[in-house]
């Protein structure tokens, strides 16, 4: 007979950041929610709630702790047993500890399949400076970190290179504010695009990516600099190759490799897998490995570059 799995959303973050009015949101998006029997574990109430009655009769259910001490292996078994669920959400409370909340007391059909943040951008800046280790604590295991109530005030990198000190893998969204929709119809990037030289950092390696393969004329005649891996395919000649990261795009088992094409390289000295630094301007041209036109990297210098502590790239 084939094991029972019961994936686990584990929603975190402090009172009032909008734990509730996202939990809502997925359950009335029927990518999400799709009729299955869920099981809702409140571990605070803030001003906005759920009608218990209304939910039952959509299949799910919810069973309020009022302490931190009650998430033992019993609890759980206990709420398994009762109402076999085919998917838990917990909205967990902000200031207890976030072990606490793993899925080491979880029955063995529970697995934690992500955890998600929510981040109050107004009330942010405040809890960064005078409870830092709470924020960090809570926002440590996020595979998903939400800020919400933005404005065209909110410093969005300041808040994305915050998050990054103590998670690298997390990815990071931003929700406008009531009457400011338009905040956000420009993504900021974390380097400067303007610079003589647009040094893309370790952590930021993804975002750069992503941005010039979407946007090579963005980056036309421009110089960047990054660490990367040698790639040599086989097929190419000795002066091109492709310096790029691994990705990790949504789990261990999806990794793929991201680079962008180098032409005229003097990479002789460099063998596949070594770390070089490269600075290189950016061209528009047409590549067969596009299928079109996309971003090829004429190289200025070519040094021996150093892993980072995490090498992988994270979405």
């Amino acid at each position: 007979m084939k094991k029972r799995e019961v994936p686990v959303f584990l929603f975190t973050g402090f009172l009032e950041s909008g734990k509730t009015s996202f939990i809502k949101d997925a359950l009335k998006d029927p990518g999400f929610f799709n009729g299955e029997k869920t099981l809702l574990i409140l571990c605070e109430e803030g001003e906005e709630e759920y009608d218990e009655v209304e939910y039952s009769k959509k299949n799910i259910f919810i069973e309020k702790v009022e302490s931190q001490e009650t998430l033992t292996e019993e609890y759980y078994k206990k709420c398994d047993e009762l109402h076999k669920p085919e998917r838990v959400m917990i909205e967990y409370n902000g200031m207890w500890q976030i072990e606490a909340a793993l899925d080491d007391n979880m029955p063995d059909e529970w697995e934690l399949a992500q955890v998600i943040s929510t981040v109050d951008a107004t009330t942010f800046p405040m809890y960064w400076s005078n409870m830092r280790s709470m924020v960090m604590d809570q926002l440590s295991m996020s595979d998903l970190v939400i800020l919400n109530r933005c404005t065209d005030q909110t410093k969005r990198n300041d808040f994305r290179r915050s998050v990054k000190l103590f998670n690298k893998k997390a990815q990071i969204g931003y929700e406008a504010a009531e009457g400011f929709e338009d905040a956000l119809k420009e993504e900021e990037l974390p380097f400067d695009i303007d610079a003589p030289v647009i040094e893309i950092e370790d952590d930021d390696y993804g975002i750069w990516y992503m941005d010039v393969m979407d946007n090579p004329k963005k980056y036309e005649g421009k110089t960047v600099k990054f660490n990367a891996l040698v790639f040599k395919p086989k097929n190419y000649p000795p002066t091109s190759f492709v310096p790029g990261r691994f990705a990790m795009t949504c789990c261990a088992d999806d990794i793929q490799y991201m680079g962008v094409l180098c032409k005229n390289a003097d990479i002789a000295q460099y063998n596949d897998k070594d770390w070089v630094n490269v600075t290189a301007k950016v061209k528009r041209e047409f590549a067969k490995e596009y299928r079109g036109k996309g971003p090829v990297l004429y190289p200025t210098q070519i040094e021996k570059g150093e892993k980072p502590e995490d090498d992988l790239v994270y979405f």
